[in-house]
């Protein structure tokens, strides 16, 4: 269960599983166009078997990149890429208001045994260039199993306020479109993927048992849960794959300021689209000189599992 590392300076680094000799993704951390929000990615991401379970620009939204952390409404800036919600007046093209994510430097960049890890210090940036945060994030490949065929990716990153104001998260949401609250951890899946079926640890609006019921993307929106799960079908080649979403039970706490819960947003029509946004459905303030710590955990799996599959797998990980 070997795991393997390619980088290639300043541009990207690659992680192989040498038994099944898959690479399971791409961190690309060169700077893209600047209209799409320059920002580290993760892409291709594949099953262990290399069934694929990410997109890359695609032709509705070009700034959308496999796994990445976004920002999409930021004290008046976007560091989510494309047009910004402008309440009343839609989306608009609004070069001005699109800032950046910057790669600094790694602090570790390893691969041993079953587990790689990448860490890496980044800074955040409004359109002007000021420095407006600081983050340390930490990507780690772990919990890889042939038998059930899957592997574990682990986001961490700790974004410290580098401003003499207060950051104001938010999203489309917060600013007056409803059931679109995206923003924080975002995945984008290929367009095979299209209306997959999703399911989270409860059922959801749901009359059947639990342990076989699931929603609609629409009933799970802008709800809780401690994970989500998302099955779809592979093009060009046969199967499923199984992407499940987790967040830490610490994501819903910020400091001194008591509780900020996370809120699932999703999609798969017209695309496929998770994340466990920060700031669904009220802005998640962050005070000069303080820090955002989140932590995500996201499991890649060939075949379609059901919820007892997840729930059972997710019970034998730790964080």
């Amino acid at each position: 269960m070997t795991l393997s590392l390619t980088h290639v300076h300043g541009d990207r680094i690659t992680v192989a599983h040498g038994t099944a000799g898959t690479e399971l993704f791409s961190y690309v951390y060169r700077p893209e166009a600047d209209w799409e929000a320059p920002k580290p990615y993760l892409h291709p991401v594949r099953t262990l078997s290399g069934g694929l379970v990410t997109d890359y620009r695609p032709n509705d939204h070009r700034w959308h990149k496999g796994l990445q952390l976004t920002a999409s409404h930021l004290s008046g800036q976007n560091l989510w890429g494309g047009n910004t919600y402008v309440h009343g007046d839609g989306y608009l093209a609004l070069p001005e208001k699109v800032g950046s994510m910057a790669h600094v430097s790694f602090e570790e960049v390893s691969a041993a045994g079953d587990r790689a890890v990448i860490a890496e210090r980044l800074t955040w940036h409004p359109h002007d260039g000021d420095l407006w945060a600081e983050e340390e994030r930490r990507v780690e490949v772990r919990d890889v199993d042939p038998e059930t065929g899957s592997w574990t990716l682990t986001w961490t990153s700790a974004v410290t306020n580098r401003r003499d104001e207060d950051l104001r998260f938010g999203s489309p949401t917060t600013h007056g479109r409803p059931a679109a609250g995206y923003t924080g951890l975002f995945w984008r899946g290929p367009r095979a993927f299209r209306d997959g079926r999703v399911f989270t640890a409860e059922s959801a609006e749901s009359a059947e048992p639990a342990e076989s019921a699931d929603s609609s993307e629409g009933d799970l929106m802008g709800t809780q849960a401690p994970w989500l799960a998302y099955v779809g079908e592979h093009d060009g080649r046969d199967g499923h794959a199984t992407v499940v979403f987790e967040h830490a039970s610490s994501n819903d706490h910020l400091g001194e300021k008591g509780t900020h819960p996370a809120h699932w947003f999703v999609r798969s029509d017209p695309f496929a689209a998770v994340a466990p946004s920060w700031a669904f459905h009220e802005e998640l303030v962050l005070p000069p000189g303080e820090t955002l710590a989140r932590a995500y955990r996201v499991v890649v799996a060939d075949g379609a599992w059901d919820r007892a599959q997840v729930a059972a797998h997710l019970e034998g990980l730790t964080w």
